[in-house]
């Protein structure tokens, strides 16, 4: 249900004259066509680059613009912000361009690679805290250092000079394309992004359908929207690092659920799928929250027939130590990797009896954990196999209870999965 119109609303001269100061430091990434999505979805698929930034993301659009706003005295202050990475990257950037002391606080789960790249943007200008669980905790640790401090706090995406500097990527959109754009997916974290893009494309490209995409596991968004007004999430998935927000913002939160023509959250999994499809296929590094707006697309394959087709990579900041946990949640979403409690006979030959009568011909032992305990008939083992095919599952759980090897699928139980995945 569509919300109240927005008091608050960017403005396009401001979006303008944001591009126009971050044109000394901002990239005009290019917007290109995806030949396989193009073919797989029967439409043209182009992909607006943002992961070519000189960060590796949108983020320093928004930032450079509020930064270069600050006035003489409160640049004297200095500046602090939270943030899960990429904004961080864009505020060091700034911080070193212009000169400016920051300090940026990022949560303890940040990604190394994210951390480190902060410090490599903001050198001496710079001083990294890492703090909380969260970017909510983040946040408020960084908001109350700067009260007592006085410095200014530079927020990542519910600031009107964030947002304008971050609705320059519509500007660019516009010019970029001669056909009009019929469908723009956009990843939501905490609106900033989606907030710019409305305002320009309520002006200069009306009949263009705007898609926000956020995690399953964060619906920050999607939730507020349900309940008509901003709402805090007690729990997130933390995956999505780059959208995984517990509150959206009082200022975006009013645009998106005015003028959003839908709003739809992907699952982690399906997002790790489209990682990995990105790399093997195109040759494209994203991270997650990059991958987002690309994963949505099965969700409107019949609508998009035909049609013209934007999705927003909004950065590449993925640590390669993710990969192992990126491959396993995606074959986990695809049914093609599953976790059991098995039960041994407690005889010689029962594992070789396993593996030859059980087990498929394609199917692959990738995790075992046993202990031989020799006071009792049977033991426990958790086993994970990967299968070719999720049809080849069903086959594979009547063969152990036929043998009776099978103890318990653990997929669907979170408690005891959680120690695995």
């Amino acid at each position: 249900m569509k919300g109240k119109k927005p008091t608050y609303f960017p403005k396009l001269d401001d979006v303008r004259n944001a591009a126009k100061i971050i044109s000394e430091i901002s990239e005009i990434t290019p917007l290109t066509e995806s030949i396989r999505l193009s073919k797989q979805y029967e439409c043209q698929v182009r992909l607006k680059r943002e992961d070519l930034q000189r960060v590796r993301s949108y983020k320093i659009r928004g930032a450079f613009n509020k930064i270069s706003s600050l006035s003489k005295e409160e640049r004297a202050k200095g500046v602090i912000c939270a943030s899960a990475g990429n904004h961080a990257q864009g505020v060091a950037f700034a911080c070193f361009h212009l000169k400016i002391k920051g300090t940026i606080y990022m949560p303890s789960v940040t990604p190394k690679q994210k951390v480190e790249q902060t410090k490599l943007f903001g050198d001496e200008w710079v001083e990294i805290v890492l703090e909380g669980d969260s970017f909510d905790d983040a946040s408020q640790a960084a908001r109350k250092y700067g009260h007592e401090t006085g410095k200014i706090f530079v927020h990542p995406f519910d600031d009107p000079k964030i947002i304008e500097g971050q609705a320059t990527v519509g500007l660019e959109l516009i010019q970029q394309t001669k056909a009009p754009i019929d469908y723009l997916f956009v990843c939501i974290g905490g609106g900033g992004l989606a907030s710019g893009l409305i305002s320009v494309f309520s002006e200069l490209s009306p009949k263009t359908k705007i898609i926000g995409v956020e995690p399953k596991g964060a619906p920050s968004m999607k939730t507020s929207m349900e309940l008509g007004k901003v709402v805090t999430l007690e729990h997130i998935d933390k995956f999505i690092d780059g959208a995984a927000v517990k509150k959206v913002g009082e200022l975006t939160f009013p645009i998106c659920s005015y003028y959003l023509d839908n709003m739809i959250t992907v699952d982690e999994g399906k997002v790790c799928q489209t990682i990995l499809d990105l790399y093997n296929r195109d040759a494209i590094v994203v991270e997650p929250a990059g991958a987002l707006t690309i994963a949505a697309l099965d969700d409107y394959k019949d609508e998009i027939k035909g049609k013209n087709v934007v999705c927003i990579i909004g950065g590449s900041n993925n640590d390669i130590t993710r990969t192992a946990e990126i491959k396993e949640r995606a074959l986990l979403y695809g049914k093609l990797k599953h976790y059991f409690i098995i039960r041994f006979p407690q005889r010689p030959g029962a594992l070789k009896e396993f593996v030859v009568d059980i087990l498929g011909p394609t199917d692959d032992i990738t995790h075992f954990e046993y202990s031989k305990k020799s006071s009792r008939e049977n033991a426990p083992a958790v086993v994970g196999i990967e299968l070719k095919s999720p049809e080849d599952l069903q086959p594979l759980i009547e063969r152990m209870k036929t043998n009776n090897f099978y103890g318990d699928y653990i997929n669907d139980k979170p408690d005891l999965f959680e120690y695995l995945v």
